[in-house]
């Protein structure tokens, strides 16, 4: 008898259907689903297969594990696998097996051959001087940026092709074209990473794309973040890498008789400039159509006026197969309508600020005729395009005419942030069908969704969901429009428990942790930003550099990964014993980097003692936890112990008698109750004083970066979820929906970006699209909408599901895709009822917290239903546990 248990979302190394991984043992992971109530996964059966050949086979296991199941063979290079899981239930019924497919890349150093290629010339030209001359006032931070480079070749095939692939990166920004065709749907290839540690490479299938006879390919090269502008370090702008682009491929056919063939980019290729005359992530493109080099990637092309390339370097040692999902164009988002400004330029408005690029058909123009874009984020009072805030970022692409009656723009190597776009250089511009924005991040899948009787509020997830977007392109960066897009540690460890509430964000992280590592000083300091890109980050602030313990612990909680926390594990002790050694006194004072406290906060100063000693007793505590998880028994311990006697020393150094935090800040009391800094005796008069510091305020906030994300889940945990709501739900400043209000489409980088009573806050850092006050997405999920894991549980083994019902809300539906399948929740009200409904996934149980003291499941009494148990009931709450399954509940509305 086959079961109702099925599993699906197959996953290799998080990832769907991968082409290319270069790990040899990798781990497998699905998720479970079942139309039955109580149903579990009681053992699983995995079978990997090369063609007809069987590599590895689990046999049934007795386990309930859905991920991280390692593979117990090696694997070989270059080669393409099937796997399939079968799962059993309760009663040992198997299911049918559910497959996935996944392919190696090059396991080998021995196996990468070609040179990294790049132009004949060094490009250091005084000014970028366009040929024919262009009537623009280029910019002059623009001038020294070269164009991209065309490389090609050719290569014959007389034996029949089975099979093609082609494993390419480059030392800057790439895109890989096959007989005409553009290869792959990667964008900004191949991301950034520490270029000092690794480069990642792409694989491509070129199987359809290769025939008989000629063939030809080409490369198109540009600087990127591998010599191109990055941050806003004007002593060192640029070349943070190398001074020019490089790029590498190896394409290896399989033949039907069983020989290969493999062409590597070597001097045997040919390079030329070409239509686009230069091109910068942050300065934007300018592409001179009339020197468009047409059918260049098509067999026959004469490239004899061609130079040869320059073989540049030989070493492969760096090159790693991507880990995670590359950055695509994702969606597009047509022009809502199409303004004039008070000179007569047009400008286009999207409706929502995103990131990426336009493409334009610009209609009939001459040769010669040029178009200028410029990108900006907002508009000022008068309605023209606000870019003040970019800094040295110019965010502005050039299209110019060959001349002809159709002219179709879309920039290839350059990356913008914007709500708004400027066109001018046409006396009749295109309608706004004709505009499109084209949206660019890493493509994490979305598993995450919550929606309310709220528009206001429906429009704050929107806001959070966009910013996500945004800023994971290539890294998780604090803002993209601006000189700026670093990975900044302190922003992607508040947002990571929202972020990871909304997509699966496993390979992304997985990737950027390792630039975390690398970037740790030899004395044990993480930085503020990885990639770091300039001495002043070096050396790491609280709060800042204490991601490189936060974020691998939360993502083994969401995930169960343990070979990342393991990955992670020796760099989070180094950090730990660096604080502990800068200060033995465990009052965090020295050391400290570049101490940003508690970042724009607002109407308030948290001392940067008390939030630094707070970090140092959380960071200590986590790394114990680690050790434990990994077996570390002797440092898990000592880290303990370690994390007890900061907590002591933070207590007698800021914490008076009645449990007055040094700052009477509402950071100071949120650090101390969420990281559980003081004694049980202090904790009710702390809860207190942060109640007081919020009504002081007129219930309104006044945290910053570090304070905001634990703001509301704290008042929560005490029991406080009004006040929650009202900070939440009050659109008066400051608040998360005074920007709402205000036509904000994206988390804004500060409260004050614009206010009534200022303008625009000051030029110098203004970001409107920065997700880091976005970090109340968590409680949205957690605390209102009620999905949770229990404190001890891993991967969401065990559910929490409470749903705070309160504020102005009647009715909010949220699901998610936990690591062990779906779970959903909705709760409504209607009339004088409360209903509350709730998914739980196969093998996962639920403690169900409920405000009322008279529950009733919809089919019947809670005692006479199947599936519930642990019932409990006091102080105006219903407990109990459920298995997997679908329920709804339903109590008086006045109890809730």
């Amino acid at each position: 008898m086959t079961s109702t248990l099925s599993a699906y979302d197959l996953r290799t190394e998080h990832l769907t259907e991968p082409l290319g991984i270069d790990v040899s043992i990798p781990r497998f992971s699905w998720r479970l689903r079942s139309g039955r109530r109580g149903v579990a996964q009681s053992a699983y059966r995995i079978v990997v297969r090369s063609g007809d050949r069987e590599v590895w086979d689990t046999g049934r296991v007795e386990s309930s594990q859905t991920s991280g199941i390692e593979l117990g063979t090696r694997l070989a290079s270059r080669t393409r696998y099937r796997w399939s899981v079968e799962v059993f239930d309760e009663t040992a019924a198997p299911s049918e097996p559910a497959t996935a497919s996944f392919e190696t890349a090059l396991l080998s150093p021995s196996e990468f051959r070609g040179a990294w290629i790049g132009r004949d010339v060094h490009w250091d030209a005084p000014d970028n001087e366009l040929d024919p001359p262009v009537d623009d006032d280029i910019p002059a931070k623009v001038r020294h940026i070269p164009p991209a480079a065309h490389l090609r070749r050719e290569f014959g095939v007389t034996t029949p092709v089975i099979r093609a692939r082609a494993y390419a990166s480059a030392r800057g920004l790439y895109t890989l074209h096959v007989n005409g065709r553009r290869v792959g749907d990667h964008e900004l290839a191949p991301g950034w990473t520490d270029y000092r540690d690794r480069i990642l490479y792409q694989t491509y299938d070129l199987t359809p794309l290769v025939r008989d006879g000629t063939n030809a390919i080409g490369i198109v090269l540009a600087d990127g973040w591998w010599s191109g502008y990055v941050g806003f370090d004007s002593r060192r702008q640029g070349k943070h890498y190398g001074t020019a682009p490089q790029a590498w491929a190896m394409i290896v056919l399989e033949h039907d008789d069983g020989t290969e063939t493999v062409i590597t980019t070597d001097a045997a290729w040919r390079e030329h400039r070409g239509a686009i005359s230069y091109t910068d992530p942050l300065m934007g493109e300018l592409v001179d159509a009339r020197q468009e080099l047409h059918g260049w990637t098509e067999p026959g092309f004469d490239d004899s006026a061609w130079a040869p390339a320059r073989e540049l370097a030989h070493d492969h040692d760096l090159l790693i197969a991507q880990v995670d999902e590359p950055i695509r164009a994702t969606l597009q988002v047509p022009a809502a309508e199409r303004l004039a400004d008070p000179d007569g330029r047009a400008v286009y408005d999207f409706g929502q600020n995103l990131v990426g690029r336009v493409r334009v058909e610009l209609g009939a123009m001459s040769a010669g005729q040029q178009v200028v874009l410029r990108h900006g984020e907002v508009l000022d009072d008068d309605g023209r395009l606000y870019t003040a805030n970019l800094r040295t970022a110019e965010a502005r692409d050039v299209y110019v005419s060959a001349g002809s009656a159709s002219n179709l723009f879309e920039p290839t190597f350059t990356v913008h942030g914007f709500r708004y776009l400027e066109l001018s250089g046409l006396d009749h511009p295109p309608a706004p069908d004709e505009v499109t924005a084209v949206v660019l991040h890493n493509d994490t899948p979305f598993v995450g969704e919550i929606t309310t009787s709220s528009a206001d509020v429906n429009q704050l997830v929107s806001n959070i969901r966009w910013g996500q977007r945004g800023n994971f392109v290539g890294v998780p960066t604090d803002c993209p429009q601006r000189d700026e897009r670093l990975g900044w540690m302190a922003d992607a460890q508040v947002f990571l428990p929202t972020a990871a509430l909304g997509a699966d964000v496993a390979a992304f992280f997985t990737r950027w942790l390792r630039d975390v590592r690398f970037a740790q000083s030899p004395e044990g300091s993480f930085p503020d930003v990885a990639p770091v890109v300039s001495e002043f980050f070096a050396d790491g602030a609280p709060a800042w550099a204490d991601a490189g313990v936060i974020i691998p612990w939360h993502l083994y909680r969401v995930y169960g990964d343990r070979r990342l926390l393991a990955d992670s594990f020796e760099s989070m002790t180094r950090w730990v014993d660096f604080v502990e050694r800068e200060n033995p006194d465990l009052v965090w004072r020295r050391r400290v980097g570049n101490h940003y406290g508690d970042w724009l906060q607002i109407d308030a100063e948290t001392p940067r003692p008390v939030l630094a000693t707070a970090y140092f007793a959380r960071s200590a505590e986590l790394v114990a936890r680690a050790a434990s998880v990994l077996g570390h028994d002797v440092q898990a311990a000592r880290y303990d112990e370690l994390a007890r006697r900061v907590r002591t020393a933070f207590v007698e150094a800021f914490v008076d008698d009645d449990a007055r935090i040094e700052g009477d800040t509402q950071t100071a009391y949120l650090l101390g109750l969420a990281f559980e800094l003081l004694p049980e005796r202090l904790r009710k008069r702390a809860a207190d004083h942060l109640v007081r510091t919020i009504e002081a305020h007129d219930r309104l906030l006044t945290t910053g970066f570090v304070g905001v994300s634990l703001l509301c889940p704290v008042l929560s945990e005490i029991g406080r979820s009004d006040l929650a709501y009202a900070l939440v739900e009050t659109d008066r400043y400051p608040s998360w929906l005074y920007s709402v209000r205000h036509g904000a489409t994206t988390i804004w980088e500060r409260w004050d970006g614009w206010t009534e009573h200022a303008g625009f806050q000051s030029v110098e850092m203004n970001s409107f699209n920065h997700y880091s006050l976005g970090s109340v997405g968590e409680w949205l999920v957690r605390f209102v909408a009620g999905i949770d894991q229990t404190p001890e549980s891993v991967g969401y083994e065990q559910l929490r599901i409470a749903p705070q019902i309160g504020g102005s809300l009647t009715r909010v539906a949220a699901h998610y895709e936990t690591p062990r399948g779906l779970v959903a929740t909705e709760w409504s009200i209607e009339g004088d009822d409360v209903e509350v409904a709730a998914s739980v996934p196969p093998g996962t149980t639920a403690r169900v917290s409920l405000p009322s003291g008279d529950v009733l499941e919809s089919a019947g009494t809670l005692v006479e239903t199947p599936g519930i148990s642990d019932i409990a009931a006091g102080n105006g709450l219903t407990e109990f546990t459920i298995v997997s399954g679908d329920y709804r509940f339903r109590f008086p509305r006045a109890a809730g």
